[in-house]
């Protein structure tokens, strides 16, 4: 049985099972949080199945993508990435990278979690959509542009609006699978059913 899927997917195996399995499921893992953050940044410019397919080497690359681990990254680590064949080999993207888990930990420790300060910007529940078509997904939101600019003042870097809101739409802050796609009710239910609280202060 063939499905209908998202416009964006393309016949690639690997595109599909992302699809199918995580793209617009609500993430809160700070693991995982970071992880996109970091590959969302690598995406620029390029198309996200280059990055879907060096996934599993970014993985290696930037120590199972452990915040904590990265932003302990030196020199030599540096050049090691630069002359990584399996990952993108641009200098401000991999210093952005290290930098950001350095900011990621600090977001971190104020916040409790950076799940908690990234869910926010949508008040804690997925934002619902129900776009008849690909073409009618916006690549920016008002939510993206609050999250770029709050991050940005952190010192955060590859964190444009249009990075932020694939960022959301990828960890199921928003659900823009399309209408006639078969994952966007599955993915709506799961929506209903969660709300992420910030823990209590004081």
């Amino acid at each position: 049985m063939e499905f209908e899927r998202c416009g964006w997917v393309g016949s690639d195996p690997l595109y599909e099972r992302y699809h199918d399995e995580e793209w617009g499921v609500p993430m809160t893992d700070d693991r995982v949080l970071f992880e996109f953050l970091l590959l969302e940044g690598a995406q620029a410019g390029l198309n996200w199945i280059t990055i879907l397919k060096k996934r599993e080497n970014y993985r290696r690359a930037f120590a199972r993508f452990d915040p904590r681990k990265v932003s302990r990254f030196e020199a030599a680590d540096r050049a090691r990435l630069l002359g990584d064949a399996g990952i993108v080999r641009n200098r401000l993207k991999v210093d952005a990278a290290i930098e950001n888990a350095r900011l990621f930990l600090e977001l971190q420790k104020e916040e409790g979690s950076a799940a908690v300060y990234l869910w926010s910007f949508v008040g804690g529940r997925p934002l619902q959509n129900e776009w008849p078509s690909l073409k009618q997904v916006p690549a920016v939101t008002p939510e993206a542009e609050a999250m770029s600019k709050a991050l940005r003042k952190r010192g955060f870097r590859f964190v444009g609006p249009t990075i932020c809101y694939a960022f959301m739409q990828a960890m199921g802050l928003v659900n823009d699978h399309t209408v006639g796609c078969f994952r966007q009710k599955a993915v709506a239910e799961l929506g209903r059913r969660f709300r992420l609280e910030p823990p209590p202060r004081g």
